[in-house]
């Protein structure tokens, strides 16, 4: 097994020599930091990364971020998935204002206190913005320790996560702990990855318990995945005098505060919409024209999505329905999905 104590100093000069340059590289602002981990958890890089900098230009800071509306942090966010990230840092700007006088706080537990902040996510800001030898374990870092020190334990299991972080703890480099959480992440982006990794060029080649015993494949170990929801959702657009009906979502569901068109969701998959359908549901006496049909993959959910045309039929508004003008449309968040209809 490699020393820990000569750990932390392959993996910094590794990461000196090797380091991808990002926007928010070499960041010591808390409120930048905290902005691009939250950007790339679920995201890759390369579609973070825009994001990244028209967040940062549309909110330069806590203030900023703080005082606009939620709806406008969403037309930010379009396209980029995982919206409650958007609201819970929302709501957290709110609470640096309130309870720390817009200060972001340097305490890894105050950090942690804030609304969507997890303990990797208070790590990496505590480690790289403030020097506190916090270990941030992701994804990345589970897969390389886990390979390097022949871990079999299922990484699905907090006992096991746990575990590993203790570990980290012992290896983090004292002096340099943003250093050396960046340079795990990195390695396991860059080189340890889930397929096809490259560990040939792995400064921890020659140590690698999973590589000396041809597990590479095999950890890091991993139970099997929840089961997916299939769910069948039926939009319709009422198209009357240059202008369309939108509703806004907000049950505890996907797209929370996002806007969409009038939707009927059903338990099975259905390839006409009764009668009775629509009565019940309150669309009206109505005949929508099909017009086409999507697939849509979330991470625990398959969607099934079908969008029809209503043209002949003005219908009555509910409560949470807006009729607004077409052009206007594109002041309204939507998901991505809905989006591409638009175009």
């Amino acid at each position: 097994m490699i020393p820990f104590s000569s750990f932390s100093k392959i993996a910094l000069d590794w990461f000196e020599d090797n380091q991808r340059q990002m926007p928010w590289r070499g960041e010591n602002d808390p409120y930048k930091i905290w902005v691009s981990e939250i950007i790339l958890q679920q995201t890759r890089v390369n579609q973070g990364w825009n994001y990244y900098l028209k967040f940062i230009e549309q909110f330069p800071d806590v203030e900023s971020l703080a005082t606009t509306s939620l709806q406008n942090i969403l037309h930010i966010w379009q396209g980029l998935g995982y919206y409650t990230r958007a609201r819970n840092m929302h709501a957290a700007a709110q609470q640096i204002m309130q309870e720390y006088h817009g200060v972001f706080p340097h305490n890894y537990l105050e950090i942690k206190k804030l609304k969507g902040i997890g303990n990797y996510t208070a790590a990496a800001i505590a480690s790289i913005a403030f020097h506190l030898p916090y270990p941030a374990v992701d994804g990345n870092v589970l897969r390389v320790i886990s390979r390097i020190f022949g871990i079999y334990d299922d990484i699905a299991q907090q006992k096991t996560v746990k575990n590993i972080t203790q570990l980290c703890e012992k290896l983090i480099d004292q002096k340099n702990p943003g250093g050396f959480n960046q340079a795990l992440m990195e390695l396991g982006a860059i080189l340890c990855t889930p397929k096809n990794p490259i560990c040939e060029t792995c400064p921890f080649a020659s140590q690698c318990i999973a590589l000396l015993k041809d597990h590479v494949n095999l950890l890091p170990f991993k139970s099997s995945k929840s089961k997916i929801k299939e769910r069948y959702f039926h939009y319709f657009l009422f198209l009357y005098e240059y202008k369309i009906i939108i509703e806004q979502r907000t049950n505890n569901d996907i797209w929370k505060n996002l806007f969409q068109f009038p939707m009927i969701e059903t338990a099975e998959p259905c390839g006409k919409i009764s009668k009775k359908i629509l009565l019940e549901t309150g669309l009206g006496n109505c005949k929508p024209t099909f017009l086409k049909e999507v697939k849509h993959k979330l991470t625990h959910q398959h969607l099934t999505i079908r969008f029809y045309s209503i043209t002949d039929y003005t219908p009555k508004l509910k409560s949470n329905w807006l009729s607004i003008s077409v052009e206007n449309i594109e002041n309204y968040p939507f998901p991505v999905v809905l989006q591409h209809l638009l175009l």
